[in-house]
């Protein structure tokens, strides 16, 4: 794989359902990837959602630019402990692990991009989120990363709710989880679990839910 480029323009707005892409293999026996956007070869700017059948690993390998994913099934280890489905992880710019999963797992993940002044390690399980009931009926947010620059959450949408336009000029990146998110309302374009959908600057869409949805939700980064 040399230098793949997949929705790399990060200036431009992308709409991915993940569901239905294929896996490819990786190098490593047992871990397949999804890619929804790439620029690179095995050493990329990258978007993707990642397997482990039970049993697989990665060797040892180190993050120059950061990493920072979504644990989605089963249970992601490293040599920093157990990650259980819902744990959202941020291993900073040098940051070194060997990650593998005893029983199998899926996460998203993202790869080199972060920033050199984001030195944060973060680990977020279920049980430590917090949820705060915003001022758009049926939304509830949970925190998971603020550096004044960049903001990242949980957030879960009952029967009928949006999830509003964002004027930061950071733009907007939106992973679902589970249920299912329309464009503007109009219920006949579902993006359903594992779709990914990438709005930079402050042209976004309302993304309205039919039936409740968690989603996974990145702003002011794609300057």
């Amino acid at each position: 794989m040399e230098n793949l480029q997949i929705h790399a323009d990060r200036s431009l707005p992308a709409l991915v359902d993940g569901a239905r892409l294929s896996w490819t293999p990786s190098p490593e026996p047992g871990v397949e990837r999804r890619m929804l956007e790439r620029s690179g070869d095995e050493v990329a700017i990258a978007s993707t959602i990642v397997r482990y059948r039970g049993g697989s690993r990665f060797s040892s390998h180190t993050h120059g630019l950061g990493e920072e994913f979504l644990v989605l099934e089963g249970t992601f280890s490293d040599g920093n402990g157990d990650y259980p489905p819902g744990t959202y992880v941020r291993n900073p710019p040098g940051s070194t692990h060997a990650p593998f999963s005893d029983n199998g797992c899926v996460i998203f993940v993202k790869l080199r991009q972060m920033a050199a002044d984001e030195p944060e390690t973060i680990r977020v399980f279920p049980a430590d989120r917090t949820w705060i009931s915003e001022a758009t009926p049926g939304r509830d947010i949970a925190p998971l990363y603020d550096n004044g620059r960049t903001r990242v959450t949980l957030e879960r949408l009952r029967e009928g709710a949006e999830l509003p336009a964002d004027s930061s000029p950071g733009g907007r990146e939106v992973f679902v989880v589970e249920g299912s998110l329309a464009l503007d309302g109009a219920m006949r374009t579902h993006w359903g679990a594992w779709s990914w959908l990438r709005h930079p600057g402050t042209t976004q869409p309302r993304l309205v839910s039919a039936g409740g949805a968690l989603v996974w939700v990145k702003r002011g980064h794609l300057m």
